[in-house]
C-alpha cells in the first residue's frame, strides 16, 4: 500500500481485518430507466448527512432504456471529490454487465448482487453480500409494474446496515428525495426497512468499509452544475433563453424555464417578464439571441458541441457585428455524435477560433458547482462590456452530475450594461460611430433601439467606425485591428486564474475546469509518495493573462492536464508563449469520456519524471458496456 493511501485511509484493526472508514468509492451498476436515481440520490444525501464529504457520478447510456447504467458515489474524509479509478464497493443489479463489472474489482472489494446472479462463484478473493430482491420487495409492493422501480431501495436499507450509515438519516433524506409523494415515501421507506431487516439477520461484516459520522458538510448543498449555472443566469437578470434540445446541456435550460415561471413572473398582472423559444435548430437559437441582444435584452443559450459547430456563422457575425451573446458549452465526447453521455474538453480550439475569418472569442471555464454559478453572472457582464459572444466552457461531469459546495450568495453587485451611449456622453465626444474607439481599449459606444440615441446599421458585411458600408482596405484592417486590441483589453477583465506556487517546486501543474477535482489529489499523491512538491495554476478563462507566463518562468518543467486527445490548452497557450517557454510544456491526456482521476494524473507524470511506477492491471468497471478505463 503506497503511503498516500495510508494518509488518507483511517485503519483501525478488528481481528485481522483493517477498517477503512469514510475513504472508498461505491459503485452501483442497475440498467437505464430502472427507477434507480431515487435510491442512489437517497444514498448520496444520507452521506452527506452524516458529515462525510461525497461527490456522485452517473454514467448512462445515449439511447434507450433497459442498457447498463453506473452511478459512483465517492467519500472522502480529505475533501476529495473528483473520481476515484478504482471501485471498493459494487452494487450489481444488471444481470448483462454483472460478471464483467465483478471481473474488474480489485482484490479485497465488496460486492452486494442479486442473488439469482450467483456472483459469488466467480472469485474467491472478494466479499460478497447476495439479496433475494424480488422475494423481498414482493410484500412491500403489491403491484407488480411498480416493483422494478422499487427494490432498488432495497440495496440503500442493505448498505445502510453493512456501511454503519443511521438509517433514520437515511429516511430523512428519502423524504427530501420524494418531497410531498407520501404515498411513495411510504412505499420506498418499507423497502429501506426490508434491506435493512434483511442484512441484519443475515450478514457478518466481512469488508472493510464503513461509514462514521464527521462534521464535514455542515451548510452545504447538493447541487448540478447545470442547475447552478441557470441560477446564475437568472440572477444575472438574463430575458431571453432561445435554445435547441442536446445533452448534456438540455438540463440547463429546463432549470431556468423552472426558475424564471417561479420567480420572474409579473404578482400583479401574472404575465411572465421573460421570452423562451425552443427553436428549430441551435443555428436559429443563436440567431435569436443575437437579435434579442441588439434590442437590448440578456440573452443566452446553451448548447454542447455539436451545436458549437453549427453556430458558427452566427458566432461570427456577433463577433463582427459587435452583440453581446452569452453561449453555454456544456462539453461532451466526439467528433460527429461521439459520445454523448461522456465528458470531455474537446471543444476549446474549436470556440476560442469559431467562424471563418479571424476571430478570436472570450472562453470562461467553471471548475465546481459554485463557479457555474458565479461565472454565469461574469459571463453576462463581460458579453455587454466587452460587446461580443462569451462563451462558458463547462463540460457534462460538471453539468449534470451532484456536487458538494457551499450554499450560493445572493449578487451584491448592480449590473453593468458596459458602453452605452447616453447624451451626456455624447455631448464630451462631440462625434459618435458606432465602431469607433475613442478610449484606445478597441471598445465603442454602443446604442440600442428606441434609447433616444442615434441609430446605426448592424452590419455582417464591411464597415468604417461609422457604420457605414465599405470594402475600403484601409477600413477593414482598422476595424480588425481594433477588435483584436478589444481581445487584448479582454485579458484585463476575463476571471483570474487561481494559482498556488510552492517557493521551491521545480514542476508545476496547469489545469481547468473539472480537470482541478483529480488535480488536486494528484499534487497530496506526489508528495506524499515521492516528496516532490508541485505548484498549481488554475486557469479559469483565455484569453490568457500575464500570470501565465510568470508561472511557466518560475518552473523547469510544467504539465498542462487536459481531457482531450490533441492537447487543445497546450496549444492555445503555445500560441501565447515564445519558442523557449514552450519547451517546458508538457502534456498530461485523459479522453475516454470518463471523468479524469487522480491517480492516472500521478502515474502520468511520475513516469514523465523517471520514477517506477507500480502499474496494476486492472480496468474500469462497466467494460462490457464501453465503460473500460482502458488507462
Amino acid at each position: 500500500m503506497s503511503r498516500s493511501d495510508l494518509a488518507v485511509q483511517e485503519q483501525q484493526t478488528s481481528g485481522n481485518q483493517q477498517r477503512v472508514v469514510n475513504d472508498f468509492s461505491l459503485q452501483i451498476a442497475t440498467v437505464n430507466g430502472s427507477g434507480s436515481q431515487t435510491a442512489n440520490l437517497v444514498l448520496l444525501r444520507s452521506f452527506l448527512l452524516m458529515g462525510v464529504p461525497v461527490s456522485g457520478k452517473n454514467m448512462f447510456p445515449s439511447n434507450i432504456a433497459g442498457l447498463p447504467t453506473w452511478y459512483t458515489i465517492r467519500a472522502s474524509k480529505r475533501g476529495y471529490i473528483g473520481r476515484k479509478k478504482e471501485v471498493d464497493f459494487l452494487v450489481a443489479m444488471n444481470r448483462e454487465t454483472a460478471k464483467e463489472d465483478v471481473l474488474t474489482l480489485d482484490s479485497g472489494a465488496a460486492v452486494v448482487y442479486d442473488a439469482p446472479l450467483k456472483l459469488d462463484a466467480l472469485r474467491s478473493d472478494l466479499v460478497f453480500y447476495p439479496v433475494p430482491f424480488d422475494k423481498l420487495v414482493a410484500p412491500i409492493c403489491p403491484d407488480a409494474k411498480l416493483r422494478r422501480l422499487v427494490r432498488n431501495m432495497i440495496y440503500d436499507g442493505v448498505l445502510a446496515k453493512l456501511l454503519g450509515i443511521d438509517l433514520e438519516l437515511m429516511e430523512q433524506a428519502l423524504g427530501r428525495q420524494l418531497g410531498k409523494k407520501a404515498k411513495a415515501v411510504t412505499m420506498n421507506a418499507g423497502a429501506l426497512k426490508a434491506g435493512w431487516d434483511y442484512a441484519e439477520a443475515n450478514f457478518t461484516k466481512k469488508d472493510p468499509f464503513v461509514i462514521e459520522r464527521m462534521n464535514e458538510t455542515a451548510g452545504k448543498i447538493l447541487i448540478e452544475g447545470n442547475s447552478a449555472a441557470a441560477l446564475g443566469c437568472m440572477m444575472a437578470g438574463v430575458t431571453v433563453l432561445a435554445w435547441y434540445p442536446i445533452t448534456p446541456s438540455s438540463s440547463l435550460c429546463e432549470s431556468l424555464i423552472g426558475y424564471m415561471k417561479k420567480y420572474r413572473v409579473d404578482k400583479e398582472t401574472g404575465k411572465a417578464t421573460f421570452a423562451i423559444v425552443q427553436a428549430e435548430d441551435e443555428i436559429a437559437s443563436l440567431g435569436m439571441v443575437i437579435g434579442a441582444s441588439w434590442a437590448g435584452a440578456r440573452s443566452m443559450t446553451a448548447t454542447s458541441g455539436p451545436g458549437i459547430s453549427l453556430m458558427s456563422e452566427f458566432t461570427g457575425l456577433a463577433y463582427y457585428a459587435e452583440a453581446p451573446a452569452v453561449i453555454f458549452d456544456v462539453q461532451r465526447v466526439g467528433p460527429s455524435t461521439g459520445l454523448p453521455t461522456r465528458t470531455a474538453q474537446g471543444d476549446l480550439l474549436t470556440t476560442a477560433f469559431l467562424s471563418h475569418g479571424d476571430t478570436k472569442h472570450i472562453m470562461i471555464i467553471p471548475s465546481s458547482v459554485e463557479e457555474c454559478y458565479t461565472m454565469a453572472q461574469e459571463a453576462f457582464e463581460l458579453a455587454e462590456h466587452l460587446q461580443t459572444p462569451v462563451f462558458v466552457m463547462m463540460d457534462l461531469d460538471l453539468g449534470m452530475n451532484n456536487w458538494m459546495s457551499d450554499g450560493f450568495r445572493y449578487p451584491e453587485k448592480p449590473i453593468s450594461r458596459g458602453k452605452l451611449l447616453t447624451p451626456e456622453a455624447l455631448k464630451t465626444l462631440g462625434e459618435w460611430g458606432r465602431y469607433m474607439d475613442v478610449d484606445g481599449d478597441g471598445i465603442p459606444y454602443r446604442t440600442i433601439p428606441g434609447d433616444g440615441m442615434p441609430a446605426y446599421f448592424t452590419r455582417g458585411s464591411g464597415h468604417n467606425a461609422a457604420g457605414q458600408y465599405s470594402e475600403r482596405p484601409d477600413d477593414y484592417v482598422d476595424n480588425m485591428d481594433r477588435l483584436a486590441r478589444k481581445f487584448e483589453t479582454a485579458r484585463l477583465h476575463v476571471p483570474k486564474p487561481v494559482v498556488e506556487t510552492v517557493g521551491d517546486a521545480r514542476i508545476g501543474f496547469i489545469g481547468c475546469g473539472t480537470s482541478h477535482w483529480a488535480i488536486r489529489e494528484s499534487r497530496d499523491q506526489i508528495r506524499e509518495e515521492t516528496d516532490v512538491k508541485t505548484s498549481y495554476y488554475r486557469l479559469r478563462a483565455y484569453p490568457f493573462t500575464d500570470d501565465l507566463v510568470k508561472f511557466i518562468d518560475a518552473h523547469q518543467r510544467v504539465y498542462v492536464i487536459e481531457q482531450n486527445r490533441d492537447a487543445q490548452l497546450l496549444q492555445l497557450m503555445k500560441l501565447d508563449l515564445s519558442p523557449e517557454r514552450q519547451t517546458k510544456l508538457r502534456s498530461v491526456l485523459h479522453y475516454n469520456g470518463l471523468p479524469i482521476d487522480a491517480r492516472s494524473i500521478t502515474d502520468d507524470v511520475l513516469t514523465q519524471e523517471g520514477f517506477e511506477v507500480a502499474r496494476k492491471n486492472v480496468r474500469t468497471a462497466g467494460a462490457s458496456s464501453g465503460m473500460t478505463g482502458g488507462e
